[in-house]
């Protein structure tokens, strides 16, 4: 879930940035800035792996229905939906900083009552809290990585956020597994509390200056970030052509994404995250404690397992994503989540007929491990790559806002239903998601160009002719 503006907003600044040789330049202010940033998507991965441990202590200790706590968990999809909408006005208005702290606000609020609830309501107040919070977080902390760093340190810094939120979700789940609910809300204000002290002492993102006319705290928000003794005046007049550029051009609204010329971009940029959401990965990712428990292995070992995989794949997707390509990486993704959801269904077949017994819970650990490994491999992060590549800039905005929607809201549709298919057919289940991530293999194959090696005004002449 990653997610995920960064990419949408890479090429814009791609010629906005010229490095030199000869600048001394000194990054020490943009690793400290990413670091007080991906603060923010430690808080998203601990909101989004907060109800897997916590799930069987909750529901006892404030005797839940399954209704009642898959509303608690999906909820918070539905908050991020809001914050994702929400999202580029507060980026746009209050400054990137100013979202930041605003969204620390929500989460902080959110976890409070979490940790204060006594029984539903302020239990589901709390998580739509924490879910505005995650939605804000997973637009603005990308934004303000690509807005600050050097062209050189972009690609490496923007995968910072996407592996922080991963290790948020793992250390939830690791630590889940060792404390109490309320304390594990605790633990989420840690990375609001230093996110919130670090905003104090690191640039606004010189980009935001700009645009707003704010000459003076642009240029010195820009020599914070490269070093007292670098020459930005190029970069800085690179920077204010260019947004004198953009505010030329019109704004798409969102009906005219439906345009013949854009139709087919659109298609693939909404497409892909349909493939991504609706082959079940929220359903798995918030319920995986239950899920091995109904398997017969034991909870905590795999819950561990998963975590410690979803973040070792999740960088080394990263490191390859240019070398390997973008079509090959979701191909192979699609392959693994395909045969993991089988392997998964196959499993519980086998506990619900009595057919090998002993073997169902390897195979059922096999599965699900197989399935996180693949999507971290492709399906988790290439959607946001390739929807940053093919929107013209002047639909980009709308395209990615639209983008963004479908994709929380699918995160919300599998995660609220998930518990009741898995009452419906446990096999049955994960027969579904296999047959949703074979038609998200026939997608890719027939609809989304490889984007590799290619200048944005050549993919997108390729697709908006």
């Amino acid at each position: 879930m990653t997610k995920t503006e960064s990419t949408v907003q890479d090429e814009i600044r791609a010629p906005l940035i010229a490095q030199h040789e000869e600048k001394k330049e000194n990054n020490f202010m943009v690793y400290i800035s990413t670091f007080v940033a991906v603060c923010g998507s430690f808080a998203f991965g601990s909101c989004a792996g907060y109800s897997s441990p916590t799930q069987s202590a909750i529901r006892e200790d404030l005797n839940l229905s399954l209704a009642e706590y898959s509303l608690f968990g999906s909820i918070l999809t539905f908050g991020a939906m809001i914050g994702a909408i929400a999202s580029g006005p507060m980026a746009d208005f209050f400054g990137r900083k100013g979202a930041l702290r605003i969204s620390t606000a929500f989460c902080t609020a959110g976890w409070l009552a979490i940790y204060f609830a006594q029984g539903p309501l302020p239990l589901d107040i709390g998580r739509l809290a924490t879910g505005f919070g995650m939605g804000v977080f997973s637009y603005v902390v990308p934004v303000f990585i690509a807005e600050i760093a050097p062209k050189n340190l972009r690609g490496a810094l923007t995968a910072a956020n996407q592996l922080m939120i991963c290790t948020g979700v793992s250390v939830a789940f690791i630590i889940g597994t060792m404390l109490a609910w309320r304390t594990l809300a605790l633990t989420g204000l840690i990375p609001c509390a230093v996110l919130l002290v670090g905003l104090f002492f690191i640039p606004e993102s010189p980009r935001w200056l700009a645009k707003i006319g704010k000459q003076k705290e642009f240029e010195a928000s820009l020599r914070k970030l490269r070093g007292k003794d670098a020459d930005v005046s190029e970069e800085a007049d690179e920077i204010q052509d260019y947004i004198d550029t953009l505010q030329k051009l019109p704004k798409a609204k969102l009906f005219d994404l439906f345009q013949r010329r854009y139709l087919r971009s659109v298609t693939i940029g909404v497409g892909l995250m349909v493939c991504q959401q609706f082959g079940g990965i929220n359903g798995i990712c918030f319920y995986t404690s239950s899920i091995f428990e109904s398997a017969g292995f034991p909870a905590d070992i795999g819950t561990i397992i998963y975590a410690i995989i979803q973040v070792v794949v999740t960088a080394l997707n990263a490191l390859f994503v240019d070398k390997a390509g973008r079509k090959p990486l979701l191909l192979v993704s699609g392959t693994g989540l395909v045969m993991g959801c089988l392997l998964a269904a196959l499993s519980f077949y086998m506990k619900t007929y009595e057919i090998g017994l002993q073997a169902a819970p390897a195979l059922a650990v096999t599965g699900i491990l197989l399935y996180i490994a693949s999507f971290s491999a492709g399906m988790g992060a290439v959607p946001w790559i390739i929807m940053s590549e093919i929107f013209p800039i002047n639909i980009k905005g709308a395209a990615g806002s639209l983008a963004t929607l479908v994709n929380w809201f699918g995160a919300w549709a599998v995660s609220f239903t998930f518990n009741f298919l898995l009452s419906w057919s446990s096999y049955g289940t994960f027969l579904v998601y296999a047959a949703i991530n074979l038609a998200g293999i026939l997608f890719v194959i027939t609809m989304v160009p490889e984007t590799k090696g290619r200048t944005l005004e050549q993919i997108q002449a390729a697709i908006n002719t």
